[in-house]
């Protein structure tokens, strides 16, 4: 599911993190680590997310699907139990500390 992130006045590297972030498929997450190198800016991982929060579409640019490395959910515009609810309705599996339980499972590296 490919979207346009150029409806807002976004930076050219918030629209590439929002086109990125559109490549991860359903039922699979991705880290900001991941996407900062996916964009070819691997020490950018706090601009990832700052970019993510920007996001002007949230159904079509699933920006809830990125997570922080250790697997814990992290932050969302909409908030982390939003968040949270999301990836389970897509088949994503938490232990009791909402970290996911088999992250490798579930990563999707570009």
């Amino acid at each position: 599911m490919k979207s346009n992130p150029n409806k807002r006045n976004l930076t050219n590297f918030e629209k590439k993190v929002l086109t990125v972030v559109s490549r991860v498929p359903k039922s699979k997450v991705t880290t900001y680590k991941f996407l900062a190198r996916a964009i070819g800016r691997p020490r950018a991982v706090r601009a990832v997310a700052n970019a993510l929060r920007k996001n002007p579409n949230l159904i079509k640019v699933p920006c809830h699907r990125v997570v922080r490395s250790n697997g814990e959910v992290g932050g969302y515009r909409l908030g982390p139990k939003k968040k949270l609810l999301l990836l389970k309705k897509e088949g994503i599996r938490f232990n009791t500390k909402n970290r996911i339980k088999n992250l490798k499972k579930f990563l999707y590296q570009f």
